[in-house]
């Protein structure tokens, strides 16, 4: 840290020459190596101050030729210096921000945000996301960096704030999520599209061509019994390619959920989960008095969706437990299974649709209606996938 050199008198002495000499063969060292921004010199008058020409210069052209606002500010939250830059963002001259409480750019709930991470500053300094009041101009959204200085030359502990405009940022993601909602409606109804398609077009197909197995069978005489059992086999597979697509059919658009509701799309679709992987599943929910709006019922089952195929693929579990329920006007859903947990050993994404597209794909779904989104793993436990979302009070009741 660059300091003061203070330069006394010497009483006197017969080594007095020598102590001087060394004395200022240190100081010329410390100026030389840096050390040193001012001389302070005792004569005849008082003590003088000398500052060093160029002394910190480059350091202030670097901060004043920054496009972040910077800051020093005593623990209590007064600014002792701030930079050109704030004070543009703030709309004020730069000599009434010197001095004046940076609490007073806050809003009320930041500032107690600000407090607690001024308190612990000295030890681990911190980041938050805050708006600033400016005068004559709209609130702004930044982003702050707090960091500890240490003790300045008055004794008190200072630190440093870096803050950084984002509101190009916030702009440039709410277009992305914009983006990412439009998309998701562009995919839910070419969903609704194909869906339709299979039901009506491709299932009669297959029904008709059932149909036609079995008549084709039922036609066969008893001599030619290796015929009528192919036309049987034939009748069998068809049957089931008509099931498998009947099944697909409803989960690109689940006409359950648009009719009966979230509650009991879910029952139907653990059960059907259960009886073709042989897993035990647990369906533990409340009825609705009341139905969820339609676009957080189509989330919750999409990331219900994304989750049990999950499971299916890659957990290797034995049992499965979907949980539903409200509490005030916050829904949660939770899928826990019991498996070998979700990249474990592995790297996130690589060859997992756990860590990678899926699990995006459900975090992008709580986020579009205004949920959150949390997932944890260990081999031990297995996996737990939990979504929180915002709901009216009268959605749901518990049970």
């Amino acid at each position: 840290m660059r300091r003061l050199f203070s330069r006394l008198p010497i009483k006197r002495n017969p080594n007095g020459l020598r102590q001087r000499l060394d004395e200022a063969e240190e100081t010329i060292r410390a100026i030389r190596n840096g050390k040193v921004d001012a001389v302070v010199v005792a004569g005849r008058h008082g003590a003088q101050v000398f500052t060093l020409e160029g002394a910190g210069l480059a350091y202030r052209k670097l901060i004043e030729s920054m496009n972040e606002g910077a800051l020093t500010l005593a623990t209590n939250g007064t600014i002792l210096y701030a930079n050109y830059c704030f004070a543009r963002m703030v709309g004020c001259q730069l000599e009434k921000v010197v001095g004046s409480p940076f609490q007073r750019f806050l809003r009320v709930g930041d500032r107690v945000t600000l407090r607690s991470i001024l308190k612990r500053a000295g030890t681990q300094g911190g980041k938050l996301q805050i708006v600033l009041k400016s005068h004559g101009h709209p609130p702004m959204p930044v982003q702050i960096s707090v960091h500890a200085l240490g003790e300045g030359d008055s004794g008190r502990a200072t630190v440093s704030m870096v803050v950084t405009d984002v509101t190009e940022a916030r702009r440039v993601e709410e277009l992305l999520r914009a983006l990412t909602h439009r998309l998701v409606r562009a995919q839910e109804l070419e969903r609704s599209r194909v869906a339709l398609e299979l039901h009506d077009n491709i299932t009669q197909l297959l029904c008709a061509a059932v149909f036609c197995s079995q008549t084709l069978a039922d036609r066969l005489q008893a001599g030619h019994g290796t015929l009528k059992g192919e036309a049987l086999r034939l009748r069998d597979m068809l049957g089931e390619i008509a099931d498998e697509i009947q099944r697909i059919s409803h989960d690109l658009g689940p006409s359950v959920l648009n009719n009966l509701g979230l509650v009991a799309v879910l029952r139907e679709k653990t059960a059907e989960f259960a009886r073709r992987t042989g897993l035990k599943v647990m369906l533990a929910g409340v009825q609705p008095i009341a139905r969820l709006p339609a676009d957080i019922e189509l989330a919750l089952f999409r990331i219900l969706q994304e989750a049990l195929g999950n499971v299916e693929k890659h957990a290797r579990a034995g049992r499965v437990s979907v949980f539903l329920r409200k509490d005030g006007n916050v829904v949660r859903l939770a899928i826990h299974d019991d498996g070998i947990g979700c990249g474990v050993g592995r790297q996130p994404g690589a060859g997992d649709g756990r860590g990678g597209l899926g699990l995006a794909s459900m975090r992008e779904r709580a986020g579009i209606v205004g949920g959150s989104f949390r997932m944890t793993s260990s081999r031990r436990s297995g996996t737990v996938v939990e979504v929180q979302v915002p709901a009216p009070e009268t959605a749901l009741a518990a049970g």
